[in-house]
C-alpha cells in the first residue's frame, strides 16, 4: 500500500501520543503522509532556574500545524475525550502515560508504540541512556502493539544501529529519532491492511532501562574506566553524571580512559593534572576529565577549572568522592 495514497490518507485517522524532542520527526513524517486529528502530550512545565513555563516540543509542533492538542494531567480519568475523536490509530512515542484499556482496544488499526530498543532488551523509559551505560554494542527501533504491561507487546518491526564508542546519550538519541521516523512510516501501510507480522517477545531475555534515578547519576570510582567512561557517555546530555570534591557537586560531561595504573592510589584521587584535563584513579586504571560543571556554573573546560587555582598544586592528591 502506497503511503502516498489518497484514500490511505483518508481512511486512517491517527492520534498521535508524545512528549519530547524525540517524538517530533515521527510526528513530522506522520503529518506529511497522513491525516493526524490531534496530539494528546503531557501538560506544559516550568523549566530552568527561572521555572519558566514551557510547552512540550511535540505542542509547539502541533500547534505550527494547526492540529488539534490534549493535554490530561490524568489520562486514566479522561480517555472519553480522545474516544470522542473516532481515531482508527493510535500511535505513542514517548508519551510518558500508562493508556488504560479503554483507549489499547478501541482503534480499528491498534494502539502502535515506537520503542528506542531492541525489545525484548531495555523496556521502560530510558533505553537510550542504559544502552550506552550497560556497555551494549548496538541498539535500535522497535515498532510493536501496545499491550497493558509496559513494552510486552507483540512486535511489529525492528531496524538496529551500532553504538559508536564515542557516541553519548545525545548522539544516540538523534541518530535513533530518524530511525523511528523511517522505520513508522516503512511499516504503516502493512499495519493499515493487516498484514502486519505479531512476533511475540521473548521473555526470558527480557532487560529494563527504567527512567534514571540521582543514584544512576552518581560515579563510583571503585569500578573499571569502561564503567566511568560508560556512565559519563550515556549521562550526556542529560542529566549528567556527577561526584563530589570538598563536599559540592561536580557534573562531568566528557572524559577519556588512558592507560596509565596508580595502584598506590586511592579510587577517586587525582592522579595527574593534564593539558587537557584531571586524571583520576579508577579501580583499574585512570579516567581523564575533560569539560565537567562545577556546582553553581555553567559546562566548562577541565583545564580551566584548573587554572581557576592559583596554586595548582593543591588539586593534586584530591580525592573525588563516590
Amino acid at each position: 500500500m502506497d503511503i502516498n495514497n489518497i484514500d490511505v490518507k483518508k481512511e486512517v485517522k491517527i492520534v498521535f501520543m508524545g512528549t519530547p524532542e524525540f517524538a517530533v520527526p515521527i510526528l513530522q513524517g506522520l503529518i506529511e503522509h497522513y491525516s493526524v486529528r490531534a496530539v494528546v502530550t503531557q501538560p506544559d512545565k516550568p523549566v530552568g532556574r527561572n521555572g519558566q513555563i514551557a510547552k512540550p516540543p511535540i505542542k509547539r509542533l502541533a500547534e505550527e500545524n494547526t492540529i488539534l492538542v490534549l493535554q490530561p494531567p490524568k489520562l486514566k480519568e479522561e480517555w472519553e475525550t480522545i474516544i470522542a475523536l473516532r481515531p482508527t490509530l493510535i500511535i505513542t512515542c514517548a508519551y510518558g502515560q500508562i493508556l488504560p484499556r479503554e483507549l489499547l482496544v478501541y482503534p480499528t488499526f491498534g494502539c502502535i508504540n515506537v520503542h528506542a530498543s531492541l525489545l525484548p532488551k531495555l523496556r521502560g523509559g530510558a533505553p537510550i541512556h542504559h544502552a550506552i551505560i550497560d556497555g551494549h554494542k548496538k541498539t535500535g527501533i522497535t515498532i510493536m502493539h501496545m499491550s497493558p504491561k509496559m513494552d510486552q507487546g507483540d512486535m511489529i518491526a525492528q531496524t538496529e544501529i551500532p553504538i559508536e564508542d564515542t557516541d553519548t546519550a545525545s548522539t544516540l538519541h538523534d541518530k535513533l529519532k530518524i530511525l523511528g521516523r523511517d522505520l513508522l512510516l516503512e511499516v504503516l501501510p502493512s499495519i493499515i491492511d493487516g498484514t502486519a507480522p505479531r512476533v511475540k517477545q521473548e521473555e526470558s531475555e527480557a532487560t529494563y532501562g527504567f527512567n534514571i534515578t540521582r543514584e544512576d547519576e552518581k560515579i563510583d570510582f571503585s569500578k573499571t574506566k569502561r564503567h566511568v567512561y560508560n556512565r559519563v557517555r550515556g549521562l550526556n546530555s542529560w542529566p549528567g553524571a556527577y561526584t563530589r570534591l570538598e563536599g559540592k557537586v561536580i557534573k562531568v560531561w566528557e572524559c577519556y580512559m588512558t592507560e596509565e595504573t596508580y595502584p598506590n592510589l586511592i579510587d577517586g584521587q587525582i592522579t595527574k593534572l593534564y593539558a587537557d584535563g584531571i586524571g583520576v584513579k579508577v579501580s583499574n586504571g585512570e579516567v581523564v576529565f575533560t569539560v565537567i560543571q562545577p556546582e553553581g556554573k555553567t559546562k566548562m573546560k577541565a583545564i580551566d577549572f584548573i587554572n581557576g587555582f592559583q596554586n595548582k598544586e593543591l588539586l593534586k592528591g584530591k580525592i573525588f568522592e563516590a
